[in-house]
This record gives C-alpha cells, structure tokens and sequence, in this order.
C-alpha cells in the first residue's frame, strides 16, 4: 500500500493522512500534488501520523480491531464528504448498501440521493481501509464497487469476520 499524508498549517500536529491506496487500484494515488516526495517507513522525517497510520493498518491487517483511524484530511466534494462520514460509522464486520447510504443521506438532508452517486463518492474514497469503503456492497450481496477489486474487497470482509458468499 501507499499511504500519504499532510503537515503544515490547519493540519493537526504530526499532520493528517490524505491517501492510503492499494498499489494498482483504480483511482492509485489520485490527488496527490507534483510536490508530494516520498519518505521512507521510520524515516527522521516521517510525519508522526504516517506511523500512526501504519501501525493502525498493521493491526488491522492481524485482524485486530485497530481502535480509532489516526486523522484523516480528505480532500473531496461536500456530497463525498458526507458519504465518506457515513462510512465511517459502519461497524467493523457488518456491510451496508449503496441505497442505505443514499435513503440516509436523503433523510439527513432533505435532499435526494441516489444509489449510484453514493457509489460514485464511495469509488472515490481517498483512504481506503482506514475509511471502510469495502463494507459497501449492492443490495442484492454483490461485491461491486470497490477500486481495489472485488476480491480485495472479499478478504477485507471476511478479515473481519463477515462471512462472504460467492
């Protein structure tokens, strides 16, 4: 995985992640400026939170529950914003679908949400995992959507004790 993070002014001290994505996924590294310049894991001059970040995604990945995702500055529309918000609040090991999300959104705001847009924000979620995206599936169980691939998205689930029929 790649993961990227932000410092400076109007970011929390150590900064915030701004990317983590599969290497190869659709959508790999989308939005980093010309400027971004690698660091190396431990580096002297890793941003604190990019160690905090994978740590968490450590965990994640021995199937622990990982606790609370280190700060996150997600750049995105204010329609993507609230999807990636909703994201947030689906328990680990339980799925939603895209029509929930919208039905929610809908309620929320009074405005009209459809499926497929929230499909379109969730396909375009900037921090995958930390933001579980991957919990997101059609309302008849498929496994579409995720940039990552459908299987990726089936060994995130079952990781997290989902039991995924295929």
């Amino acid at each position: 995985m790649t993961l990227a993070a932000a410092t400076g002014e109007g970011l929390p001290e150590g900064g915030a992640v701004v990317g983590t994505w599969f290497d190869g996924q659709r959508h790999d590294r989308a939005g980093l400026t010309s400027d971004a310049r690698p660091v190396a894991p431990g580096a002297a001059d890793e941003p604190p939170v990019l160690a905090q970040a994978r740590a968490w995604l450590e965990r994640y990945f021995d199937g622990e529950d990982p606790g609370p995702t280190p700060g996150l500055a997600v750049a995105g529309t204010d329609f993507q914003q609230r999807v990636w918000e909703r994201l947030r609040t689906i328990p680990r090991g339980q799925t939603t679908t895209y029509g929930r999300i919208a039905a929610d959104l809908a309620a929320a705001t009074g405005r009209p949400a459809s499926a497929r847009a929230v499909g379109v924000a969730v396909g375009r979620n900037p921090v995958s995992v930390l933001v579980p995206c991957h919990r997101v599936i059609r309302a008849n169980g498929a496994l579409t959507g995720y940039a990552g691939g459908p299987e990726r998205k089936a060994a995130l689930l079952r990781l997290e004790g989902f039991v995924v029929l295929v």
